[in-house]
């Protein structure tokens, strides 16, 4: 079947936040491919933010889970504005809808039969789909197992960067500003919070820079939404600067409290309650120091350099794509293992221009 040069596309990316960023380009060389045609996503509500304002999208329905939805939502009402969204994509006939995980998928394949379009796109021998690409993960990363339906559409060439826009960032400060992100979901991803202390310490102590120290707020053992204030603080009071002060307010902590040889470290606290303003957060950066997790790729869609910890995860799979960075990660597999030199060295080793103190 051959697409007319205006056809309407439905992509479907319904997982976590570094998996819909690494279907941005994707959605950048579909859009580039059929300038005239519609394009759209379904994704959730929990990945919903990392495609606001993308310029290749004619639209995004987001359906909230029903563990997601908020207090005032009902399950019944919940499931019956995901019912209307569904009814309004019937309507459009689309051409093509696009399943973007990498895996079969089985019970999306079946609601995107609901949605009747000419074409369901997906991966595996799944009964329903009408285009598979192979399931082989070997040696790819995310985005180009991804960009592997780009060329059902004569689509050619490696896959672009990831792209991701903020909205409501202030403009980037001249002083290099560097992203500390604390917070990691899996264990093995967990630095200590000393290190990071030690790691702010010994950056500083090369030139003019300052620290915007970014987590999940909310106390560690809340069971729904566990977050790192307490880990925050610890930072905090391991750099010299004792509570947080106010939320991306600068605090200038004092010379004295140093050994000799280190300087001042400015740190703005910056706790992020959602996605939209962790993106925005980010925009303000001109660099990042994380591990593997959501924020770093919503760094890299925003073009930082990175240095990322890996702990229990495939490095080469879900590495930053198409920016600088530095990637450290043990044979234990726990970041645990990994050191302030060498992360410090890696940060270096970016070679970023900062003033001259």
């Amino acid at each position: 079947m051959s697409l007319h040069s205006a056809p309407r596309i439905l992509i479907i990316r319904r997982d976590n936040i570094g998996d819909l960023v690494c279907t941005t380009p994707l959605i950048a060389a579909l859009r580039r491919r059929f300038a005239e045609g519609w394009l759209g996503a379904l994704v959730n509500s929990y990945n919903a933010p990392v495609l606001d304002g993308n310029p290749g999208l004619d639209g995004v329905f987001v359906y909230t889970k029903a563990k997601h939805r908020s207090h005032e939502d009902s399950l019944a009402g919940t499931f019956w504005r995901r019912l209307m969204m569904m009814h309004k994509l019937r309507r459009m006939r689309l051409d093509d809808v696009i399943l973007a995980n990498p895996s079969a998928q089985p019970r999306i394949v079946q609601l995107a039969r609901w949605l009747k379009p000419k074409r369901i796109i997906g991966f595996g021998n799944v009964k329903g789909l009408d285009v598979s690409l192979p399931l082989d993960r070997a040696d790819r990363h995310e985005v180009e197992d991804v960009f592997r339906v780009a060329s059902i559409y004569g689509i050619d060439g490696p896959p672009p960067a990831c792209e991701v826009f903020a909205r409501g960032a202030v403009p980037v400060a001249p002083t290099l500003t560097v992203g500390i992100h604390i917070s990691a979901r899996k264990p093995s991803q967990r630095w200590p919070a000393t290190r990071f202390a030690e790691t702010m310490r010994a950056i500083a102590a090369q030139g003019s820079v300052r620290f915007m120290l970014l987590w999940s707020p909310g106390a560690e053992d809340n069971p729904l939404h566990p977050g790192d204030d307490a880990k925050a603080r610890e930072v905090m009071a391991e750099v010299g600067g004792g509570a947080f002060g106010l939320p991306g307010i600068p605090l200038q902590v004092p010379e004295e409290r140093y050994p000799r040889g280190r300087g001042p470290v400015t740190v703005m606290a910056r706790p992020t309650q959602s996605l939209p303003e962790l993106i925005a957060a980010l925009a303000e950066c001109h660099a990042l120091i994380c591990a593997d997790g959501g924020a770093m790729h919503l760094a890299a869609g925003l073009g930082l350099p990175i240095v990322c910890l890996f702990g229990n995860s495939g490095a080469y799979r879900w590495r930053p794509w198409d920016v600088p960075y530095r990637l450290l990660q043990k044979p234990s597999l726990d970041v645990a293992d990994i050191s302030v030199d060498e992360v410090a060295s890696a940060f270096t080793s970016l070679n970023l221009s900062r003033p001259t103190p």
